[in-house]
């Protein structure tokens, strides 16, 4: 196994990292954070869009999001899907612009939350694990085709591993970090 494919091994391994960091930052913690409204998809136009794609979503304060919807006319349908989504949130609307206050997060729910970023977690961890399979296997072929030594393999398998340990390494810090905003009251 060649240098570069071990680059190849840590690419997939930064995507799967960075696809566990975008779900983390759409846990709820106790602050407001304009990407909590990004999983919520307006019906509009005829078509289901973004909600940054119909309106701008900022923070004022720490415990506020305000959306300033584009067209006037979509208004009620920013208002519906954000109420629809599932986050627990109650949106006013105020002209083009909705406020959406954030109410306080009570012990249970950030228990709750601590789960879900815990299993996020773990399905990462899974992820990183059968990244690290998929390297070692191709090691064994190369080493069964005599493209490469048997130390060859064990020096390649070792690099292999330690990219595996550095990248658990990252998620369970990152992990621990989002625990600590979570619990934050």
């Amino acid at each position: 196994m060649a240098a570069p494919e071990i680059a190849d091994l840590k690419r997939r391994m930064e995507g799967a990292l960075e696809s566990f960091r975008k779900e983390l930052s759409g846990l709820r913690t106790g602050r407001a954070s304009s990407s909590l409204l990004e999983p919520v998809s307006v019906e509009a136009y005829g078509s289901r869009m973004h909600l940054k794609e119909v309106a701008t979503v900022s923070v004022p304060e720490p415990r506020l999001i305000t959306v300033q919807v584009w067209d006037r006319g979509m208004t009620k349908a920013v208002e519906k899907a954000i109420r629809d989504a599932g986050l627990g949130l109650n949106p006013q609307t105020e002209g083009q612009v909705i406020r959406v206050p954030l109410p306080d997060l009570t012990q249970e729910r950030r228990a709750e939350l601590a789960k879900v970023a815990h299993k996020y977690a773990e399905q990462t961890r899974v992820a990183v694990r059968n990244i690290r399979r998929d390297g070692m296997d191709a090691l064994k072929k190369a080493e069964k085709a005599s493209e490469i030594t048997q130390d060859e393999h064990k020096v390649q398998a070792d690099k292999v591993q330690a990219l595996t340990d550095q990248f658990i390494k990252l998620i369970d810090e990152t992990l621990a970090q989002k625990e600590k905003d979570i619990m934050q009251v």
